[in-house]
């Protein structure tokens, strides 16, 4: 047993090294374990047909898709860890040869895999915000009603995350950085556990407008130092402390707004199917994919290609460009031989 848990650390040991987190590196440890105990095998003896019912165990268990892959990966690392640094040390030892558990028959394709999130037309969502924003100056509690249109603005103007809303500072607002000024985003999702990532984020469509608007008219009437740089940007309305909004309120904030101004997409638009739209949307004005790219904050490209989600007309329209473009270098048009 000594030797398995040997194992185990080294591999955790690598992952710190990389920059993955506590946290993260915890949740890796703990699947080890679980797998171990599932299977009821050595490290170096864990097959195929072993993962294969642990898998299946899951599954029955009604974990969510994303834990489900997460997990799986997890497993595959570790295994690929040792066949890579540490297969003639276990085999000398035990008189096993590590092999990959995880393999092209049972691991799990990508949580997202096969599911195309349309979000709404540019249409449905201008007239989702446009309901919205008058309805403010009659809301019940107008400060928090201000602060969630907001946030949801920067959701789908911009494409920030849930999560980078609800960290914002005062000061990551930089109106003196390009032409529209720029969100230092501190708090972006990282890859694999490895903290957070940062990035710049210019203020387009509005954004620049809006939260000079939002800093210097209503900010100042919540609680706190609103001129403090490291105050929150987006604080909880209560009275005995300048806390950050939670997220929960932000979510319940669209919830809302959707069913009363958006009834057809009622449970299905979410904070993170507003950032699909921001990406849908600057696409089809023509930003190019690597823009976008560092617009959202993602490492790979494959990925943005996902958030990109263009309506019908799309190939057609460029089909018909295309063609205008050859008939024209070949001289060929309306009233001309073919």
């Amino acid at each position: 047993m000594g030797f398995e848990e040997e194992l185990v650390d080294r591999f955790l040991l690598a992952g710190l090294g990389a920059g993955i987190s506590d946290g993260s590196l915890a949740e890796d440890r703990s699947v080890l374990c679980e797998v171990l105990r599932f299977t009821g095998r050595r490290v170096w003896e864990v097959r195929a047909q072993d993962v294969d019912g642990w898998l299946a165990w899951l599954r029955e268990r009604g974990r969510a898709r994303s834990t489900v892959y997460d997990r799986a990966n997890t497993v595959a690392r570790f295994y690929d860890f040792l066949a890579s640094r540490y297969q003639s040390e276990v085999h000398a030892r035990t008189g096993w040869v590590v092999v990959q558990p995880v393999d092209e028959f049972n691991r799990p394709k990508h949580a997202g895999y096969g599911l195309v999130r349309v979000p709404p037309s540019i249409g449905e969502v201008a007239g989702l915000f446009e309901g919205w924003r008058q309805a403010l100056p009659a809301a019940r509690k107008y400060l928090p009603a201000v602060r969630n249109y907001v946030v949801a603005s920067l959701w789908r103007r911009v494409g920030l995350r849930l999560n980078e809303s609800v960290m914002l500072d005062v000061g990551d607002w930089r109106p003196d950085l390009g032409a529209f000024g720029k969100l230092h985003v501190r708090y972006g999702k990282g890859s694999q556990g490895r903290g957070p990532r940062a990035r710049l984020v210019p203020g387009i469509d509005g954004v620049d407008v809006l939260l000079r608007w939002w800093l210097e008219e209503v900010r100042p009437h919540f609680p706190g130092d609103h001129a403090d740089p490291r105050a929150p940007m987006f604080p909880s309305e209560r009275r005995t402390a300048a806390g950050r909004v939670r997220a929960h309120a932000l979510r319940a904030a669209l919830a809302g707004a959707v069913e009363r101004f958006l009834p057809a997409w009622s449970g299905r638009l979410s904070p993170h199917g507003l950032r699909h739209f921001c990406a849908s949307s600057v696409y089809g004005r023509g930003v190019d994919l690597k823009a976008i790219q560092e617009l959202l904050g993602h490492e790979w490209l494959a990925m943005t290609t996902r958030y990109v989600h263009v309506r019908s007309e799309h190939v057609e329209q460029a089909w018909a460009a295309a063609s205008a473009r050859v008939a024209g270098r070949l001289g060929v048009g309306e009233g001309r031989e073919r």
